[in-house]
């Protein structure tokens, strides 16, 4: 195997029939100096995602491709790829996204981390490829994330998308994740991130964010990460309530993991309400609301706020598929603006 020295980042890319992109997010992770493997896990895909991958091997020995026969959700492949690799620090590359050239660099000159995360510019997928040419030198002014900022930035608000906190996608420490046997949770299929960040900042984990930005996401308005299934919902709302049952957890991390396990649970009920109308009518979707009517407040306000998106003013510096006009949209704000 060719390495460099300090190459001792792992990147991990879970894909699902990407063939399209898996190329350009190998490409990009393999022009790393610091990158030491990159792993690729097909996950049950039916478009020779595994072969484009291959065909995007640099000759230096450090990619690697495995595929399961059956798809098992983003959180399995993760968790298989980090029981396979050997490098001390691990980073998650979404099939379809692509690291900026210096982004590892920038991050590992970080120092007292556990997770260190920098900014995320969103683009459409026909700019990805000059995305590099607008993108801001905007400050690394680095600052801690505590449990508190993390919680609150993934409780998302109607008329912003793709904001979250969550989508942050930080470097982790293996021996941190070791020490605290924490792993992706694989029955999740939406916010599988989220709850690892959580659970390990209920452990005391240094989560450091950067400013400047190292990570291209690129956005389209028929996205998979934009639709969900309502059984996904219930699951993560599940796993919030799974973290609440952890003894030792600090009363401030207790009130603050159950609002967000109240704010899914909302998005649940409405989401339920929903189904049951347009499968079973309207009738049938008001016994379900009169049945619960602790979830009455939420199915309503859901309602409402569908009904009136309309009206809200999209967001301009924003992608085409976001409702912009086409121009990159940072996830974080730059630190004068910042709140």
């Amino acid at each position: 195997m060719i390495m460099k020295p300090n190459a001792d980042v792992c990147v991990i890319i879970a894909a699902k029939n990407a063939a399209e992109t898996i190329g350009r997010a190998i490409t990009s992770a393999l022009a790393e100096p610091e990158t030491a493997e990159v792993m690729v896990v097909d996950d049950g895909s039916s478009d020779g995602t595994a072969d484009v991958s291959r065909q995007a091997d640099d000759g230096t020995g450090r990619l690697t491709v495995t595929s399961f026969d059956v798809n098992r959700g983003p959180a399995a492949a993760r968790n298989h790829a980090i029981s396979l690799s050997k490098a001390p620090v691990l980073a998650i590359l979404d099939a379809d996204d692509f690291f900026f050239a210096g982004r590892l660099k920038n991050l590992l000159s970080q120092t007292d981390w556990d997770f260190i995360a920098d900014n995320i510019a969103f683009v459409d997928e026909e700019k990805a490829s000059s995305a590099h040419l607008a993108l801001e030198a905007l400050p690394a002014a680095p600052r801690d994330l505590d449990l508190s900022e993390f919680i609150e930035g993934n409780i998302s608000k109607r008329g912003v998308r793709r904001g979250e906190i969550g989508f942050l996608k930080p470097l982790m420490r293996r021996d941190f994740l070791d020490a605290h046997q924490l792993r992706y949770q694989e029955g999740l299929r939406l916010g599988e991130d989220y709850d690892l960040y959580a659970r390990a900042l209920t452990k005391g984990a240094r989560y450091k964010i950067i400013h400047s930005c190292g990570y291209g996401a690129v956005v389209r308005g028929d996205s998979l990460s934009s639709s969900h299934r309502t059984i996904d919902l219930k699951r993560l709302y599940e796993a919030d309530r799974a973290i609440l049952s952890q003894t030792g957890l600090s009363d401030q991390a207790r009130a603050l993991i159950g609002r967000h396990e109240r704010h899914i649970r909302g998005r649940y009920e409405l989401r339920e309400f929903l189904d049951i109308k347009r499968q079973s009518g309207p009738k049938a979707a008001l016994l379900y609301a009169l049945g619960k009517p602790s979830a009455i407040p939420a199915i309503a306000g859901g309602i409402l706020a569908d009904k009136t998106e309309r009206f809200r003013r999209q967001p301009q510096a924003a992608p085409v598929a976001l409702g912009g006009s086409g121009a990159l949209r940072y996830l974080l704000q730059p630190p004068s603006t910042a709140a």
